[in-house]
């Protein structure tokens, strides 16, 4: 008998185990707080990192004056060997980076080679057919994942830790080196890279330069004789010249595009604090006035 009052008592009472009526709104509180907290962290991080950009996009864009007079004496060489074939066999030279966090720096050059690839009207080579087996090589890691899954079979050589820091001719040199001792073939060497519009803006550019072969059958070449090491040291260098110019306008519009993105994801945290600490607010009061209604009905029940 005394065990049925017991159990009788404990179910006419449920009030006793249920959990409050404002837990699950503390718990919801709780984890607005911890997002907000997140998000304040994440934005303290990208205002740092936007700092950063901003003291390197100088330091940037006057190793990109230096390198735009390798490619000026670039353009004088060719402009005297316009009258030779240039040929059909190209190879395809993408310059990205390993660093991400930039906007679609990477995917900008990976596109601009797709349309390259497919003859297209916007293609950065206007007027010239370009051969689907023609052979790919890539600077940078970002674009070489997305290269490699459209053109796996196109792809002959990598490079990654080039240009770290602000590229140097070394980096452009060693480069170019290996290109030559890689044994692809090749007339002529298409260098797609990203061009320097102004600090906001940047487009996917093509450079070609010619190899060994249409300089010496070039007229104005033959009208001096020159040895083979020669004509092949000048193909060299020119690679290298042109290499050290792309490479130095890409590294410029990469920072200025971390710089823009960094900005943009500064902005989208301060968005999103604000909203979070507005509704973060209004949970709080919701939860001060339910518990206000609950103590003032209890004081007018007794």
């Amino acid at each position: 008998m005394f065990a049925r009052r017991t159990v009788a008592r404990v179910v006419a009472q449920p009030s006793l185990l249920a959990a409050p009526s404002n837990a699950r709104n503390m718990a919801t509180l709780r984890e607005i707080e911890l997002r907000l907290k997140s998000v304040r962290n994440i934005e303290k991080i990208t205002k740092s990192m936007k700092m950063i950009a901003s003291t390197k996009l100088a330091k940037a864009q006057r190793a990109m004056q230096a390198g735009k007079l390798y490619g000026e004496a670039n353009a004088e060489v060719f402009e005297t060997a316009k009258e030779g074939a240039t040929g059909s066999k190209k190879l395809f030279l993408v310059i990205s980076s390993d660093k991400g966090l930039c906007g679609g720096i990477h995917s900008s050059v990976t596109k601009a080679t797709r349309r390259a690839f497919n003859n297209a009207p916007d293609s950065p080579l206007p007027g010239v057919s370009v051969e689907p087996d023609s052979p790919v090589m890539v600077i940078g890691d970002k674009s070489k994942a997305q290269i490699s899954r459209v053109y796996p079979n196109n792809l002959r050589l990598t490079f990654n830790q080039i240009g770290r820091d602000v590229p140097t001719f070394a980096d452009a040199a060693s480069v170019a080196d290996l290109v030559v001792k890689s044994g692809v073939e090749y007339d002529s060497v298409v260098i797609i890279y990203n061009s320097f519009v102004s600090a906001i803006s940047y487009e996917a550019a093509a450079m070609e330069v010619k190899g060994e072969k249409a300089l010496k059958e070039s007229e104005g070449f033959k009208k001096y004789e020159m040895e083979d090491d020669f004509t092949k040291d000048l193909a060299e260098f020119s690679l290298a010249n042109a290499l050290y110019s792309a490479l130095t306008e890409a590294h410029s519009c990469e920072i200025s595009a971390r710089r823009n993105a960094m900005d943009n994801a500064s902005k989208n945290a301060g968005d999103m604090i604000g909203s979070l600490t507005m509704q973060y607010n209004r949970g709080r009061q919701a939860a001060i006035t339910n518990e206000l209604v609950d103590i003032i009905t209890g004081a007018s029940a007794l």
